[in-house]
């Protein structure tokens, strides 16, 4: 009787191993989407392990190593961090870095074949070549397969990087992807227009699943810290003097497309419209100097806040803006994160991306505009200055409904493994 209560809602408990070289959590800082969704099969349950490495360029505070494997408990997380030599930027060393962590998984392969014993092993880094130890692993706990995909490598340093189909490191980085596509039981993709690419490497048609990116519906609930007082006073003043704020939070890298995002402020400079960027990043001086050779009075840059005040921050906005660059890889679709924390604040958005899928749009909380395009940016802030606080109020409730609707981690962690079974 025991045993059937415990599994009412699913087949089976299980043993899950995700490979992860970035996976991060709340105390080390991203990668978050490993964390989320094991912290939600835990909760079904089912006992879970996660493998990343010691250091990772994504993370804010490295883990704690103290051999070639060290563990630690994370809200019910096995977390198993294998020692990997440290890097900086895209060079040699983060290749090295890459290749070591496949070779000492794959060291161990017999050794988390024993101790966790997995009933599901799931690749899940951004580059394919961690399906090698997922499939001796697999293969010797007889376990389900999963690769998940992230980005498209190769094709993302070559089509974003520049760099030849003909390197070694691409040519290796190819085999494993079809490698990959052969081998998985399931593939597993955060971009909704992969499937075709994957079929043309060999992955057969019904291995494909879409899991898009997602929010902690519950963890945004309890983001309640104030915004620092710099931000708060300098919020406050523009609203006293009755502003319109649209809002850019986030990085301000050559990615990020912000060039389009102050030339637009130039076509509204006699408007009672202030844009406001809230972040760091490579670009950020030249975008400062940008709005001061434009004489900007109408752009405000402010410093990042903590992850835990992006509640507040957004609240004190009447719109929030979003860009990328112009790429031919968007053809596949993007799942940024940025745009659920932007949905879940209820404020309408403007979304300057060109890509096969978009989200403001399937949800009707926003305008879409083309991408690179200052005019269609400013059209798009007068027209949602124009329209009444009601009209903007209903606008964002509906992108809150649909992220809660379709992108809370609760959902995206038992269609995960409901496409499974």
């Amino acid at each position: 009787k025991i045993y059937v209560l415990a599994n009412i809602g699913h087949k089976r408990l299980m043993n899950i191993l995700l490979i992860n070289h970035y996976a991060g959590s709340p105390k080390h800082g991203m990668e978050y989407r490993p964390y989320y969704l094991a912290k939600e099969w835990v909760r079904m349950g089912h006992k879970v392990y996660i493998v990343a490495s010691s250091i990772s360029h994504l993370r804010s505070i490295s883990p704690n190593v103290t051999d070639i494997i060290s563990h630690e408990v994370i809200d019910g997380i096995s977390y198993s961090w294998l020692k990997t030599p440290g890097y900086n930027g895209n060079g040699v060393m983060r290749a090295i870095n890459m290749f070591s962590f496949v070779a000492n998984l794959m060291l161990h392969a017999g050794y988390f074949t024993r101790t966790v014993r997995p009933n599901i092993v799931i690749a899940s880094s951004t580059y394919p070549l961690d399906i090698l130890p997922a499939r001796s692993i697999s293969k010797r706990s007889s376990a389900t397969l999963i690769f998940e995909v992230h980005d498209l490598w190769p094709l993302s340093p070559i089509e974003l990087g520049g760099m030849s189909p003909r390197h070694p490191f691409i040519i290796i980085m190819q085999w494993a992807e079809n490698y990959a596509y052969k081998y998985a039981d399931k593939v597993t993709s955060i971009l909704p227009n992969t499937k075709h690419h994957m079929v043309e490497h060999g992955m057969k048609p019904d291995k494909f699943v879409y899991i898009p990116n997602g929010i902690s519906i519950e963890d945004w609930g309890r983001y309640n810290y104030p915004l620092p007082e710099q931000h708060e006073k300098v919020l406050s003043e523009l609203k006293r003097k009755s502003k319109f704020l649209v809002c850019y939070a986030g990085a301000h890298g050559i990615a990020n497309a912000l060039t389009y995002f102050i030339e637009a402020a130039k076509y509204l400079v006699n408007e009672n419209i202030s844009f406001v960027l809230v972040g760091q990043g490579p670009e950020k001086p030249r975008l400062q100097n940008l709005a001061e050779q434009l004489k900007l009075t109408n752009v405000v840059f402010l410093s990042p806040v903590n992850k835990h005040a992006i509640p507040a921050l957004l609240d004190k906005m009447d719109c929030l803006y979003i860009s990328l660059q112009k790429q031919n890889l968007f053809r596949f679709g993007i799942s940024p994160n940025k745009l659920m924390d932007y949905m879940m604040a209820a404020k309408p958005i403007i979304h300057a991306v060109e890509a096969a899928n978009d989200m403001v749009k399937e949800a009707n909380c926003g305008i879409s505009v083309p991408a690179e395009n200052p005019e269609a940016i400013a059209s798009a802030v007068k027209q949602l200055m124009r329209m009444s606080d009601e009209q903007r109020r209903e606008m964002g409730l509906r992108g809150k409904r649909y992220v809660m609707e379709n992108h809370d981690y609760k959902v995206l962690a038992r269609r995960f493994l409901e496409s499974i079974e």
